[in-house]
């Protein structure tokens, strides 16, 4: 008897659910093309324990008659295809029939469905196995659930995480595919609570208002561009808007969400220049183009496409993004607004290496200038400013930092005469570093100084994000960020850490939140979680490029950089600062 044997249909659709269905989002990107394909109005989204427990999809589409209900379960069993040409022009987006059917082998699925014309009817199938089609008096359209997944095969349940890192990817798959069709409504519940609420409409900006808050959408910038049969548009961000991360990177092709690396290439190379490294732009951006010019089957979830011509929507990316940058004058970094006065805040004392000891408790104040604008922002009640002590130089050191000349050069670096050369110091990632440093010895020792606000800032934040604030509540607490909620949107920031100085308090929650996001997206346990609330808090409270920094305040950063051994690097790796030795200067002027 020879070897090879065919594999029964049970080991068939494992498979495929093994390449289809890899977490709960999976599942809701599935039963939303699904239910988009049945042409509805409204679709109803409801998550239990992140989707591990329920997935339920309500649409009020076309529906599914009785008797194709068992053909809705059964590998490649679909409507949308008759021949292989078909494939050639794909018009929706569920076609290959596997998605119903590899679900269904892998949990319990129970399918209420009706059609205008028809009477109501459900079919359950458990593990693979289905029951009768019985009548049910069911609204017209249809009900998907999808109940304890891998329930049945326990070793993939056993890779599945913790249920909020669940539930942050199936609400990302959300929010894909709602920005992806802003005319039909749509809702999304997590544990019995209404996470999102869009109503439809015709304006993409409203859709992504929606679901980003009306304070992002308002700062976009339209862009639109083609070249004959292939288009885009969309919105970007300006440049000063940048984020922590490319959550708010979103490209979309005939209706279906989709990642590519040479397009986002594209839309950073156009913002070359004008953001920091690291720093990711916004971008909502769809393409136009004929369906023979895609190819959307090339993945079995249908994660990926290939276009014929990537390198035409490349080019048509980076001009469309160029253009309206030059043609609207966009405020930049290149050429920042310059304050009168930037002093950069007060260091918090933290535990210094060996060799440096700790100041007696009348020491020097690092930044002088208590007149200030950061200055006064980091008084407490009454008016008494907040100078705690800071660590002192050992008399080695001090006499080693006083002779050394710094300057600042261009509003953005600061060049220091060593004795074997000059240093180049990037004053934004030096200070970013400094101030990462101090937060996290702070709130290791419980000594991090919290500034009440006399006014708290209001902030209207997106519904994804006051779900990572109630989630998240301790640990922003735990790192001098109180936010309490106001009603409706809005919250209200009543706290902020003092080593922040005069940041603005919706800054620095914007910059927490999305780096939150993306930490907990990615598993990360409590520590990361904290230690990436610090970084943004960092990020947004250190000098900026383009601040102007007294002669006092550029040899108080010089002499503390000398404090941290970790110096070198700012918490994103960029570099700190670079050394050019006297023989490297001998050799650029043929001196050698």
């Amino acid at each position: 008897m020879g070897r090879i044997h065919q594999l029964p249909m049970s080991v068939v659709n494992r498979i495929a659910a093994g390449e289809v269905v890899e977490r709960p989002a999976s599942v809701v990107k599935e039963l939303l093309e699904n239910a988009l394909d049945a042409g509805p109005t409204r679709i109803d989204v409801t998550l239990d324990q992140g989707g591990v427990a329920l997935v339920r999809v309500v649409d009020d589409g076309g529906g599914i008659e009785a008797d194709d209900l068992p053909l809705a379960v059964t590998a490649h069993a679909t409507s949308k295809l008759r021949v292989a040409e078909d494939l050639e022009r794909i018009g929706t987006l569920g076609f290959r029939g596997e998605a119903l059917a590899s679900i269904a082998e892998v949990s319990r699925v129970v399918i209420r469905s009706r059609t205008p014309a028809g009477t109501g009817a459900t079919i359950t199938v458990d593990g693979g196995r289905p029951d009768e089609v019985r009548p049910d008096g069911c609204a017209v359209g249809t009900t998907v659930e999808v109940h304890q997944l891998f329930g049945n095969v326990p070793a993939r349940r056993a890779f599945l995480r913790a249920p909020q890192t669940e539930w942050s990817h199936a609400s990302e798959a959300f929010v894909r595919t709602a920005l992806a069709h802003p005319a039909v409504a749509f809702s999304l519940g997590h544990n019995g609570r209404r996470v999102h609420d869009l109503p439809a409409t015709t304006s993409w900006r409203d859709r992504i208002a929606g679901l980003f808050g009306a304070e992002v959408a308002s700062r976009l910038i339209e862009v639109e561009a083609d070249d004959g049969e292939v288009s885009v548009h969309g919105f970007v961000g300006r440049p000063e808007d940048d984020v922590a991360s490319g959550r708010l990177q979103h490209l979309f092709v005939g209706g279906r969400p989709f990642r590519d690396r040479s397009i986002l290439h594209a839309v950073q190379e156009a913002y070359r220049g004008l953001l920091l490294t690291g720093r990711q732009p916004i971008a909502f951006l769809a393409f136009d183009l004929p369906p023979e010019a895609v190819d959307v089957n090339v993945h079995p979830a249908k994660m990926e496409v290939r276009f014929r011509e990537p390198s035409r929507l490349y080019r048509l990316v980076l001009a469309a993004l160029r253009s309206k940058f030059l043609a609207a004058n966009v405020t930049t970094r290149l050429e920042p607004p310059r304050p009168a006065v930037a002093v950069v805040p007060e260091f918090e004392p933290f535990a210094p290496p060996r060799g440096v000891a700790p100041a007696p408790a009348a020491s020097r104040t690092l930044w002088p200038e208590p007149e200030s604008p950061r200055a006064r922002a980091s008084t407490g009640p009454g008016g008494a400013a907040h100078a705690p002590p800071a660590w002192e130089l050992d008399d080695a050191a001090r006499a080693a930092a006083d002779e050394e000349l710094a300057v600042q050069m261009h509003d953005r670096y600061i060049v220091v005469e060593t004795s074997s050369g000059i240093e180049v110091i990037d004053q934004h990632a030096l200070h970013e570093r400094l101030l990462y440093e101090k937060f996290k010895a702070a709130v290791e020792t419980g000594g991090l100084e919290v500034q009440p606000l006399l006014v708290p800032e209001r902030l209207e934040l997106a519904p994804a994000e006051l779900e990572l604030v109630g989630e998240h509540a301790a640990t922003l607490e735990r790192a001098g960020m109180r936010i309490e909620p106001f009603g409706g949107a809005t919250v209200i920031v009543t706290s902020k850490p003092a080593l922040a100085g005069d940041t603005p308090a919706a800054e620095i929650v914007r910059e927490v939140l999305d780096r939150l996001a993306a930490t907990a997206a990615s598993g990360g346990g409590t520590s990361m979680l904290v230690d990436e609330v610090l970084h943004g808090l960092a990020c947004k409270a250190a000098i900026k490029a383009g601040d102007h920094l007294s002669q006092a305040e550029v040899d108080a950063l010089v002499r503390e950089r000398r404090i941290v051994e970790e110096s070198h690097h700012c918490p994103h790796g960029r570099p700190t600062s670079l050394t050019l030795s006297r023989q490297d200067l001998d050799r650029q002027f043929r001196r050698t």
